[in-house]
């Protein structure tokens, strides 16, 4: 019997419930981060239980950028995040106002669902960050880095042709490259 992406993604959102270490999760991140300093970061504002980049953002040496979600079934678009409040957006997501700036992130932390040993992530099914990282990646290096407690990961997670994979994981147990 094969699984579906469905009935995985319900797995490792329960076990995303449990948690993990989140300053062992924020150290890991920000060492990842370091060769990127001077870079776009893309991050995102966690909702729903997922790991928390911000104080990884707030320490990032260089501009920070977050998704917006222009409507469905479009790639993100990126504005500047400069500590000022945000604004409500699709899907529960919160980004910076329409007068930011907007850039192209050069590296991106990801939110996801869960993870394999391959560097297949597992979004929520709205495919936004894989039509994303592929128009980037069309256009130049953009490095995608998952953000995930290591109860996340998950045995296989059958990859389509549309997924793009990730560079490197981070979790609060370490950090592990792909690519």
């Amino acid at each position: 019997m094969t699984t579906t992406k469905q009935e995985l993604r319900a797995q490792a959102l329960v076990a995303r419930a449990q948690g993990g270490d989140d300053a062992a999760l924020d150290r890991h991140l920000q060492a990842a981060l370091a060769p990127f300093a001077g870079m776009v970061l893309a991050g995102y504002w966690p909702m729903r239980g997922e790991a928390d980049p911000r104080p990884a953002m707030r320490a990032h040496e260089g501009p920070v950028v977050l998704p917006v979600v222009p409507g469905h079934a479009q790639p993100l678009l990126f504005r500047l995040w400069d500590g000022r409040d945000l604004v409500p957006g699709s899907f529960g997501t919160s980004h910076p106002p329409e007068d930011a700036p907007q850039m192209r992130p050069d590296v991106l932390i990801v939110p996801l669902a869960g993870f394999d040993a391959d560097g297949n992530r597992l979004g929520y099914g709205g495919g936004f960050y894989d039509r994303t990282l592929e128009v980037l990646r069309e256009s130049g290096p953009a490095a995608a880095i998952g953000l995930a407690y290591a109860c996340q990961e998950l045995p296989m997670i059958p990859a389509e042709p549309f997924d793009q994979p990730l560079d490197m994981i981070v979790t609060d147990r370490g950090v592990r490259e792909f690519r």
